[in-house]
């Protein structure tokens, strides 16, 4: 099966490379970076650099797709080559998948009117402009459509893709081998766990990024 993962600019890279590994191991799967141009493609920091090997014309029939997230002003979310890419090959997807806010991407193509989905816990408000509908579930599959919340959780997706692909013993040898064993330092990883202030502190700093982008 093909694996073809998008590559824009400003990307969030563990939205592309969690997945990679994770479905990279799937048996006999061929994985493709693809971009509009073949070339590199840097991410959202502006300091790690992806190459694409593929153009968007050159693959034309994956079976699984996967669509990172990265800051909103930097979405492909208008139309244009990635979007009429996205709206064509979906025809014939076995599964079309997102990470972050790489859901609203498959949104704005039209692909998540009337399903569930999630994203970025900063962005899942906008998932009903695009007709979705949104959950905060860090992992949701409606259909052929996998979405994943925010950037650590498309390691989830892809193993959970994986199980549904390959059986549930292919996905645990390959969560074993990667030692995907998650004991963080911090219970803060969600708005519900972490502390209120910090929550209420990154709502505003978006609200601010949004205001300016507006203008």
């Amino acid at each position: 099966m093909r694996l073809a993962i998008l590559l824009f600019p400003g990307f969030t890279a563990l939205d592309a490379v969690g997945p990679y590994e994770m479905l990279g191991q799937l048996p006999g799967a061929e994985t493709l970076f693809v971009a509009e141009r073949p070339g590199p493609v840097t991410n959202d920091n502006g300091n790690l650099t992806l190459v694409a090997e593929a153009s968007l014309d050159d693959v034309t029939d994956p079976g699984i797709v996967v669509v990172p997230g990265g800051p909103t002003a930097r979405l492909p979310l208008t139309p244009g080559p990635v979007q009429d890419w996205l709206k064509t090959v979906d025809a014939g997807t076995t599964w079309t998948t997102s990470v972050c806010t790489g859901s609203l991407v498959l949104g704005a193509a039209g692909l998540l009117a009337g399903r569930r989905a999630t994203t970025h816990w900063l962005s899942l408000d906008h998932l009903a402009a695009y007709g979705a509908q949104p959950t905060g579930e860090r992992v949701v599959i409606d259909g052929k459509y996998v979405t994943a919340a925010g950037v650590s959780s498309g390691i989830d997706m892809g193993l959970t893709l994986l199980g549904r692909i390959a059986g549930d013993r292919v996905a645990q040898s390959v969560q074993l081998l990667t030692e995907y064993d998650p004991q963080p330092p911090y219970d803060a990883g969600s708005p519900e766990k972490a502390p209120a202030d910090l929550v209420a502190e990154w709502r505003a700093r978006q609200q601010e990024i949004m205001n300016r982008q507006a203008r």
